[in-house]
């Protein structure tokens, strides 16, 4: 697909999948910053910034946030690949503030709920995607990404305050006919998914004795985007509140 087809699915599913959107040579070279930084960053990051499924067990390692603090991906999230396409979706200059790590380790049964990313960011115009890349084979089994289309077009949808650490607001009237609807997004690694800030979206625990599911994301956001600080605060305080009675838990 060309960038007009993918803005045109885009616009009207809130979501499009972009096949081999890092050739192997690219890949490699991210994904070698990402075992480095893991390997010799993580293990000195605060509780809010590195999130486990057991504290105690460094191979639970399931979400790393505020990754810009480190030189390469303070660069890389200007990445003019990542940067070009985001705009060509959003339809204005974008900015990424900063990149994210997922996982769904083995052995873990950790689903995410269905959430609007847009209900955590509190940006208006909603002019706001994220960029979820692949880094292991990720299907049914091991907790692919599922969309329900075109749901960014209904706007916010009520949540409420969850139990899953990194997640700390789920969408509270998420139906049958939603769940129905859902697309499923089976994926290589290199492959990036990409939706809208209002876009439905869920996935299952990692239900693989073996595999893990990684990925690396990036948020971009419209030069138009202003945030609603007040919401925004109200939001922290919410992780803040679940991050200190999970870890009484």
């Amino acid at each position: 697909m060309n960038d007009q087809e993918l803005k045109s699915e885009y616009d009207q599913n809130g979501f499009i999948v972009v096949k081999n959107f890092l050739n192997n040579q690219e890949l490699n070279d991210l994904t070698s910053h990402l075992d480095h930084y893991i390997r010799e960053v993580v293990p000195g990051l605060d509780k809010e910034a590195a999130f486990y499924e057991d504290p105690n067990d460094p191979s639970t390692l399931k979400q790393l946030n505020r990754m810009s603090s480190d030189p390469f991906f303070e660069k890389y999230s200007s990445h003019s690949k990542w940067k070009n396409l985001a705009e060509s979706l959003i339809g204005e200059e974008a900015h990424c503030e900063f990149p994210e790590w997922f996982n769904k380790p083995p052995n873990t049964n950790h689903p995410t709920p269905a959430h609007q990313d847009n209900y955590y960011f509190n940006l208006a115009p909603p002019n706001v995607l994220t960029m979820w890349l692949a880094l292991d084979n990720v299907d049914d089994e091991n907790g692919c990404l599922r969309y329900v289309p075109g749901s960014h077009l209904k706007g916010k949808r009520p949540h409420s305050v969850g139990k899953v650490l990194g997640f700390s607001q789920g969408i509270n009237d998420f139906s049958e006919e939603d769940e129905a609807s859902e697309v499923k997004t089976h994926m290589k690694p290199g492959d990036l998914a990409v939706h809208h800030g209002w876009t439905i979206h869920r996935a299952m625990p990692n239900q693989s004795k073996t595999r893990s599911r990684r990925a690396f994301a990036m948020v971009y956001k419209g030069k138009s985007c202003l945030r609603d600080e007040k919401l925004y605060q109200e939001y922290l305080q919410q992780c803040q509140d679940q991050h200190a009675e999970l870890a009484d838990m």
